[in-house]
């Protein structure tokens, strides 16, 4: 584990960018900074990674640098708890784990005081994982009309996190419902959500082939926590 990015690791997942997905130009790596110090999201800026993920609000408010802060955009990608919604949305650029109605509520509520909006993608649990949150699959659409409604909250994305696999077919089967479910919110629903965020270290491969436009990367830039 390090601060500093794999130079040679970061060339690969680019060359995989451009191999694999049927939009390249699209795609933004996420660098997920969680337990590393501020050196590494200096790092990402400086090998031209315009996306940072962090997991936990506090962990993020306490490390980041505002002066830096217009060189990169803020991903938020663990659970968000009800208590820090309102730090959240100070820091963050986009809130990727909208997974219950009740938080889009509150956070609708809480920018409504503020008088600002925030950027969202909705959280599915494709794999129906007792430990992950996020909507059901059968879900998501309802939970993204009715997330569209709230005038605070600009629907931009799907996000999902697989359960541990060791089977690539159900891998690709999984991430291809997630695909759908995306382009089907697009075409119904929000015109505006088109982000997809799906695909880590161990599988970013097979999210890139179905269409991701966000690939959360930590182990394979910064090695092993």
């Amino acid at each position: 584990m390090t601060d500093k990015i794999s130079s040679q690791n970061l060339e690969t997942i680019r060359t995989n960018i451009k191999q694999y997905s049927p939009h390249p130009e699209k795609v933004q790596i996420v660098a997920v900074t969680k337990t590393l110090s501020h050196k590494s999201i200096e790092s990402a800026i400086s090998n031209n990674i315009k996306c940072i993920g962090e997991n936990k609000v506090q962990e993020f408010y306490s490390k980041r640098d505002p002066n830096f802060s217009s060189s990169y955009q803020a991903h938020l990608i663990g659970h968000l708890q009800s208590n820090k919604i309102n730090r959240a949305i100070e820091i963050f650029d986009i809130i990727e784990t909208i997974d219950t109605i009740k938080l889009a509520h509150k956070m609708n509520q809480k920018l409504n005081d503020k008088g600002y909006k925030k950027e969202i993608y909705i959280q599915i649990n494709i794999g129906n994982d007792s430990k992950k949150f996020g909507f059901k699959k059968e879900e998501a659409l309802q939970a993204s009309e009715i997330i569209t409604g709230m005038e605070n909250l600009k629907l931009k994305g799907v996000m999902t996190i697989l359960p541990l696999l060791d089977n690539n077919n159900l891998t690709e089967k999984l991430f291809s419902q997630t695909q759908k479910l995306c382009n089907q919110i697009n075409e119904k629903i929000n015109k505006n959500c088109t982000d997809l965020s799906m695909g880590m270290s161990g599988d970013y491969i097979f999210a890139l082939k179905h269409g991701s436009t966000h690939i959360r990367i930590g182990t394979m830039l910064y090695g092993n926590r």
